[in-house]
């Protein structure tokens, strides 16, 4: 029997994520985030979404500017050297957003828990701690073999999980550089959370070519469930060992986020614009988006 070929477009793809899922988008602060597809779901006009995430930046703060989040549960949402996620702060403050605080390190191992299958994670160390007073999702327990204080933390619990990667094949399986830091690694733990998996990568290569590096291949094509081609898929954020990050379009987002109708702006020239991510790319320039790179292929 013949494997199944799991490419599609960014916009069948963009079309499974569902009004009021929970949505994981991978990446690690402003480093490897599926941002066109981020983009896509602004133009299909999804709503109600919750993020749930480790360490979030400019994809979660352009789905709440954009209406499409109505909760997030994560640890940071920033812009770091760029400056504050404003659409997110605003949100927050004015009581649109529900915001849900864990710690880095257990947003993380929430992500575990649901890797593992298991209906908590537990926690030694929250004691004295002010999450627990405000998150009600963690509760204290008393462990039954030492009888020490212990929170149990709830699994991520993703619907969907979408994840920025250099390279695939046709059938799903994904590769990755032998270096990782940790976005990559975040990236392997978000796609064993999770039965649907969205992978956009720079480049779909023949399985021939795969095959010749099966070590680098960290999500298989069983675990994929739609794979899209999309050059600088991750801009204006970096790829490890493909390009670096945009900061002039940091710095243009940093800026047209500092108000709503700065941003509604930004949104009508920068993602409604026509030809999606083909004229978004277009817009940049070939000139621009060669000056970012940063190749290193896989070794």
């Amino acid at each position: 029997m013949g494997r199944t070929s799991k490419l599609t477009s960014l916009q069948e793809a963009a079309a499974i994520v569902k009004d009021g899922q929970r949505l994981t988008l991978g990446g690690f602060a402003i480093y490897q985030r599926p941002m066109a597809f981020a983009r896509e779901l602004v133009r299909q006009g999804r709503r109600d979404l919750t993020i749930v995430g480790v360490v979030n930046a400019i994809e979660a703060d352009l789905l709440i500017g954009a209406g499409c989040v109505s909760r997030i549960e994560t640890s940071y949402v920033g812009l770091e050297k760029f400056g504050l996620a404003r659409n997110f702060r605003r949100a927050a403050e004015a009581g649109t957003l529900d915001t849900v605080d864990y710690p880095e390190l257990i947003a993380w191992d929430r992500f575990r828990a649901s890797q593992e299958g298991i209906p908590f994670w537990p926690c030694t160390f929250l004691g004295g701690s002010g999450i627990v007073e405000y998150n009600k999702d963690i509760v204290p327990f008393d462990c039954p073999v030492t009888g020490a204080r212990l929170w149990a933390v709830p699994p991520a619990a993703p619907d969907v999980v979408v994840v920025h990667a250099v390279m695939g094949d046709e059938y799903g399986n994904v590769a990755f550089h032998n270096r990782k830091m940790l976005p990559q690694s975040v990236d392997i733990t978000h796609t064993r959370s999770c039965d649907t998996i969205i992978v956009t990568v720079e480049k779909i290569v023949s399985g021939t070519e795969m095959r010749k590096r099966p070590d680098l291949v960290e999500i298989p094509a069983l675990r994929t469930t739609h794979i899209v081609e999309v050059p600088f898929g991750a801009h204006p954020t970096s790829l490890l060992g493909i390009y670096d990050c945009d900061e002039d379009a940091f710095r243009d987002y940093a800026t047209a986020s500092g108000t709503p109708e700065t941003f509604a702006d930004y949104l009508d020239s920068t993602v409604h614009a026509p030809g999606g991510h083909a004229g978004y790319l277009e817009a940049l320039g070939v000139e621009r988006l060669l000056a970012l790179r940063n190749v290193e292929l896989p070794a």
